[in-house]
């Protein structure tokens, strides 16, 4: 490994016959890796900044104008930097080591290799700017199969502007979902940075970006639905704002039977068009109608949406899986919804299945964690933490 060009700075004594030379001390030595002057430099094995010989006094990392975020270790001889090397960037390095009497200066430059082959976050929910339900996940699509998970999962940051316990947890090559142990707290601020620019994903493939999402988590709105008493009721703030007669499904077929589980609003329209599924026109039981003030919640065709039928609400259970109400009520249900509010439904011998939608909440926090590429049962509280940029060959 080339060491770093360096600059020994040596602390003189004044002169006098009666002094007694001293041993001469070694001048600290700096090692920077990737070397200085490398052309190809691996852009996920990180930056790494060495004191040898004294602790190093400053660094000072650069690519461009943009500083590097990095950690100095309780010693005082390690800097790492936080996150993994754009592809393709030249970074521009100072540190200074402080021994005992002396000081080393090394500067010098390097340059990543480019990302070739790269990957990126193709879609988010929720979207940049947007007010949530407390039962939100943040959802990554990633435009091609991940297949380092661990180093994906290790550069997806979440913060929040007030305590939470959340975790990871891949759904297919390419989508990674976060979910807290509990709801968010109410009026919550939060922010996922994906440091991806660097990560490699197998042999030759890079993030080449980094991307930022901002959202902010409103008020808490939980409503509860038992298909049994065919009664809805919303509560705020754990107030009650809203009670709904509902009619569920029919429950003559699974097709027909309301999934009992966690269900969030995911999506709204006014009006859905909604057609049976895997019948024809002509098919007993075909149905292609516009409904008003729908409010989706689940993949498999589930709404809360208006119905005149108010005969049957309160009363039988009659459609063909969604939950109906009066139409002003399901007004003001379309109208009062976030995305990721709670909708928890009972009274059924269907159960929602976990990936159904956003049925992330059917998962008990135990069985969410394993879906984590950085959870193993074996080490102390269950997980790995994701590896630090190597040492210095």
């Amino acid at each position: 490994m080339r060491r770093a060009a360096a600059f020994t700075l040596v602390a003189l004594l004044p002169g006098c016959s009666s002094v007694t030379a001293e041993t001469p001390t070694t001048p600290p030595v700096v090692t920077v890796w990737p070397a200085f002057d490398t052309m190809r430099a691996r852009p996920d094995r990180g930056l790494v900044i060495k004191a040898e010989g004294g602790t190093l006094a400053e660094v000072h990392a650069y690519s461009g104008r943009r500083p590097v975020p990095g950690t100095l270790d309780p010693t005082g001889t390690t800097w790492r930097s936080d996150w993994t090397l754009e592809p393709g960037k030249e970074y521009t390095i100072t540190a200074k080591a402080a021994g005992a009497s002396q000081t080393t200066l090394a500067a010098g430059k390097f340059r990543t290799r480019d990302a070739g082959p790269s990957f990126k976050i193709a879609n988010t929910a929720p979207a940049p700017g947007e007010t949530v339900g407390v039962g939100m996940p943040i959802i990554v699509d990633f435009d091609a199969p991940i297949r380092d998970k661990s180093a994906v999962e290790g550069a997806l940051q979440v913060t929040a502007s007030r305590p939470v316990e959340g975790a990871w947890h891949w759904s297919s090559d390419t989508q990674a979902v976060y979910r807290t142990k509990e709801f968010w707290p109410s009026k919550t601020a939060v922010s996922l940075v994906a440091h991806l620019a660097g990560v490699r994903n197998g042999a030759g493939v890079y993030g080449i970006a980094d991307q930022r999402l901002d959202f902010t988590v409103g008020r808490r709105q939980v409503s509860t639905v038992s298909t049994a008493t065919k009664q809805m009721v919303v509560r705020r703030q754990n107030k009650v704002v809203q009670r709904m007669a509902i009619s569920a499904g029919m429950a003559t077929t699974r097709e027909y039977t309301t999934t009992s589980g966690v269900h969030l609003t995911m999506e709204k329209g006014n009006p859905v068009r909604m057609i049976s599924p895997g019948r024809q026109k002509g098919d007993p039981g075909f149905y292609d109608v516009m409904i008003n003030h729908a409010v989706r919640i689940s993949n498999s065709g589930e709404y809360v949406h208006a119905k005149n039928n108010v005969w049957a609400q309160g009363r039988v259970n009659v459609s063909h899986g969604c939950i109906n109400s009066r139409p002003d009520q399901a007004a003001w249900f379309f109208d009062n919804s976030l995305r990721g509010d709670p909708v928890t439904i009972t009274g059924t011998d269907r159960e929602l299945e976990w990936n159904n939608g956003w049925g992330f909440w059917q998962l008990p926090w135990d069985q969410w964690l394993q879906g984590s590429a950085l959870y193993d049962p074996k080490p102390k509280n269950g997980w790995v933490e994701p590896a630090p940029a190597p040492g210095i060959p």
